[in-house]
């Protein structure tokens, strides 16, 4: 989740529907200048008994944190309190329970960011060996209830806390317990904006099963491949989803706008602090009736800050956020963004992957997101075929895009060879929740302690 750090001084206040439609405007960029940004997040664990380190414990998030300065990182701090760290490879930050992001610069080539996820789990584990902290690739934490997770010292997180509870079953589950991979991706046009979120959208599903890594709850199987993804489906129905609307012809951004303005607020920033707006509405904010802030009119970095209190499948600020992945280690972290560059960065690739999947209907792509994270790739599509078989279509296509680019490195290697782990997965048919069930139910003998053998 943002990190927010200060309030704007004299910042000018939105007056009009083109301010709130700028900062899609704004990421408009010509393809030479289009950029990677990925994100990815881990379960943080102390090696002696496995619990979650709190925030000021010794050798706790706090002094994981600040340990990073040796590698030139620097502190980003609330209230007087580190909550992040900046450096050259983007903001290493803290999700509500300790769970540990690194936010990543927007970079030219998957080999870039290859070697700035490499960077950034060398710098933690060599952190983690002194304080006695491990590091965990899942989707979602395999064996801690709620009440035995930290709480870190963020003020959006705060406020998110207490009103999780009032809209969904499942939100504090997401706030605690779960973990993603993302990445950011820049589009040209509002034409082409429209055609990436579109397809982005159809397939993520697909994402969601090959990265499926959640199947366990508090020590035993959940019934789910991807636990992380149910989650979900029963956080909030006003800001998680498919978005029907996308699929529309005249989508664009006006309509995202439409959408932004009717999810409820959570917070506004004001001098170093949240203020709790939890269930307000933006469209009241504009015209000076926010209850929490009455009289005020929204600046643009308020806006910002609601554009990333939505969260469906993929969203939209000034870039496109690929959202439906569980978190994993090294080599599928960096598979994440060489699927979606290379379907999404070339014409042809992008045109191939709508071509597959434009004809169909909301009902049966509502269907698929609904089926996946019990089935991943064995969830029925449209055709009397799973998606397995899509799987099979997509991957050579994010490959021939990836192979266009033609980003090589010193050795020659194009960015095509950061898709074999997922394409390892399609020829086995097993994603790797189902590794990890194999495992639980043979050699580990329902040992789900079993697990932190397997840690970056």
């Amino acid at each position: 989740m943002s990190t927010r750090t200060a309030t704007q001084a004299a910042e000018p206040i939105i007056e009009s529907r083109a301010d709130l439609v700028a900062p899609m405007q704004k990421g408009e960029k010509p393809k030479a200048d289009w950029r990677i940004g990925t994100e990815h997040e881990k379960l943080v664990y102390n090696r002696a008994d496995h619990h979650a380190p709190s925030y000021a414990e010794p050798g706790g998030i706090r002094d994981l944190l600040l340990a990073l300065d040796r590698f030139d990182w620097h502190p980003i701090e609330e209230n007087g309190q580190v909550i992040a760290m900046g450096g050259a490879d983007g903001t290493v930050s803290l999700e509500p329970a300790g769970q540990l992001e690194l936010s990543g610069a927007p970079l030219e080539n998957l080999h870039q960011t290859c070697a700035e996820t490499g960077r950034h789990l060398t710098q933690v584990k060599a952190i983690g060996d002194e304080t006695g902290t491990g590091f965990l690739g899942l989707g979602m934490w395999p064996d801690k209830r709620r009440d035995e997770l930290p709480i870190m010292p963020k003020g959006r997180y705060e406020i998110m806390l207490r009103h999780m509870p009032c809209v969904g079953t499942m939100g504090l589950d997401m706030m605690l317990r779960t973990c993603t991979i993302q990445v950011n991706l820049d589009y040209g046009s509002e034409a082409d904006m429209a055609k990436k979120f579109r397809t982005s959208l159809a397939l993520q599903p697909l994402a969601t099963a090959l990265f499926a890594n959640s199947p366990f709850t508090e020590s035993q199987p959940n019934g789910f491949l991807s636990y992380r993804s149910h989650i979900w489906s029963d956080t909030d129905p006003h800001r998680t989803g498919m978005i029907p609307f996308v699929f529309d012809e005249d989508f664009g951004y006006e309509r995202y706008v439409d959408y932004m303005l009717d999810v409820p607020m959570y917070f506004v920033f004001r001098d170093g602090r949240y203020i709790d707006a939890a269930g307000q509405s933006f469209r009241d904010f504009l015209d000076g009736r926010l209850p929490a802030l009455p009289g005020e009119k929204p600046t643009a970095s308020d806006w910002w800050d609601h554009l990333s209190t939505a969260f469906p499948e993929v969203r939209l600020k000034s870039f496109l956020e690929m959202r439906g992945a569980d978190g994993g280690p090294w080599n599928r972290i960096c598979a994440l963004p060489a699927f979606w560059v290379g379907l999404l960065y070339d014409d042809a690739a992008l045109d191939a992957a709508w071509d597959l999947v434009k004809g169909w209907s909301m009902e049966e792509r509502e269907a698929l997101r609904t089926a996946v994270p019990r089935q991943a790739l064995d969830a029925p599509v449209p055709g009397n075929r799973r998606l397995l078989d899509l799987a099979r279509e997509i991957l050579p296509i994010a490959r021939a895009g990836l192979v266009a680019r033609n980003r090589l490195n010193a050795s020659g290697d194009s960015e095509a060879g950061f898709l074999e782990p997922l394409e390892e997965i399609v020829a086995s048919g097993k994603v790797p929740a189902q590794r990890l069930l194999d495992k639980f139910h043979g050699e580990w003998n329902g040992d789900i302690s079993r697990v932190y053998e397997d840690s970056f």
